[in-house]
């Protein structure tokens, strides 16, 4: 995973997590939207999106 998707899958996540703690968005919504951060935060974090694979998706930038 690159660095441009690692940030965007962080600033997805931060906004979401602030759409929460100002109480925009409630109730089922914000539960599947803050799976959705912790997912997007856990993969971000360890560098390895698992839907990737099967869809041979590489965002890193190739050395040389």
């Amino acid at each position: 995973m690159g660095s441009a998707d690692k940030i965007i899958r962080l600033l997805i996540a931060v906004s979401i997590a602030a759409l929460f703690f100002t109480e925009t968005i409630s109730g089922s919504l914000a539960i599947m939207l803050g799976v959705l951060a912790v997912i997007f935060t856990a993969t971000a974090l360890i560098s390895y999106c698992p839907l990737y694979l099967p869809f041979g998706i590489n965002t890193r930038k190739k050395i040389g």
